[in-house]
C-alpha cells in the first residue's frame, strides 16, 4: 500500500496513536527474549515516529516503507530530532540487502495491508532473512472483532479548522477485510482542497498467524491483546505477536 497526500497528513491524524505503548512493548520483548538487541529493522516505518523513538533509546535503527512520501517525512523528522536513521524504500514482502538485525518490527497495523496468506508468508520469510538466529519478529494486527464490529459500517470524521476529514468503512471483497474510503479537506487560503484515498486492510484469525509463523521457521513467544501482558480478550482490538527465528 502506497500513501500519497495522506503521508503529509498522517502525523496530524495519528497524534493520539499509542507510540509510547509500542515502544514499551518492543523494549519489554527485547529485554525478555533478546537482552542484547541493538540493531532494529522497522518495517512499514511510515513517517518514522516509532523509528525515531527507538533511535533515541540508543538503538541502531533502519526504517523501510513502500511510500517515498512517507520516507521523506521520516527523513525530515529524524533530522529535526537529531537522530540517525537509515531509510529505504522497499516492499515488505521483498526486503533485500539490508543486513542482519536483532529485531524486526512491523507495527501500527502495517501487516493488515498485506491481503493474502501467500503474501503474509512472504513477509515472514523476508523478515527471517534479515534476522540473526534467535532474533525477534514483533508485529501487531487489527483483531477480527475490530474489523467486523468496529470498522465495517462505521463513519468517522473531524471538523478541525485547518484539516477536516470523512472516513467511511465498508466491508471489503475479501473475507474479514475492510475498505477505508478517506476524504480530506485541507485549508488553502480562503478555500479547502479535497483529497480522496482508498485503503484496504484485512486480518486473519490468531491461530492462522501462529501456524504461518511456525511454517516460516519462527517460534511464537507470546500473543497478547491491547498492550496488556495477557492473552487477547474476545473484545481486544489489537493483537500483538512476539516470535523468535529458530533457524
Amino acid at each position: 500500500m502506497s500513501y500519497n497526500q495522506f503521508a503529509y497528513l498522517y502525523d496530524q491524524l495519528m497524534e493520539d496513536a499509542p507510540y509510547s505503548k509500542w515502544l514499551s512493548f518492543i523494549k519489554s520483548a527485547s529485554k525478555n527474549h533478546a537482552g542484547n538487541a541493538k540493531r532494529f529493522l522497522d518495517v512499514g516505518c511510515g513517517t518514522g515516529s516509532l523509528s525515531v523513538l527507538l533511535a533515541k533509546e540508543g538503538y541502531d535503527v533502519t526504517g523501510v516503507d513502500l511510500s517515498a512520501d512517507m520516507l521523506t517525512v521520516a527523513k525530515e523528522k529524524a533530522e529535526n530530532e537529531k537522530v540517525a536513521l537509515s531509510l529505504f524504500q522497499q516492499d515488505m514482502r521483498e526486503l533485500e540487502g539490508l543486513g542482519q538485525f536483532d529485531c524486526v518490527t512491523i507495527l501500527c497495523d502495517s501487516l493488515n495491508y498485506i491481503l493474502t496468506e501467500e503474501d503474509i508468508k512472504k513477509v515472514f520469510h523476508s523478515a527471517s532473512r534479515h534476522l540473526h538466529t534467535n532474533g525477534l519478529l514483533l508485529f501487531d494486527v487489527h483483531s477480527l472483532h475490530k474489523i467486523q464490529n468496529i470498522f465495517i459500517g462505521s463513519t468517522f470524521g473531524s471538523n478541525d479548522e485547518h484539516l477536516s476529514y470523512i472516513w467511511q468503512c465498508y466491508e471489503g471483497e475479501l473475507e474479514n477485510s475492510v475498505e477505508h474510503d478517506l476524504s480530506f479537506f485541507i485549508q488553502s487560503g480562503d478555500c479547502y482542497e479535497r483529497y480522496d484515498e482508498l485503503h484496504i486492510q484485512r486480518s486473519f484469525a490468531v491461530e492462522k498467524y501462529k501456524v504461518w509463523l511456525e511454517e516460516c521457521n519462527f517460534e511464537v513467544l507470546s500473543i497478547t491483546g491491547d498492550f496488556e501482558d495477557k492473552a487477547p480478550a474476545d473484545d481486544a482490538e489489537r493483537i500483538l505477536f512476539a516470535a523468535k527465528k529458530v533457524k
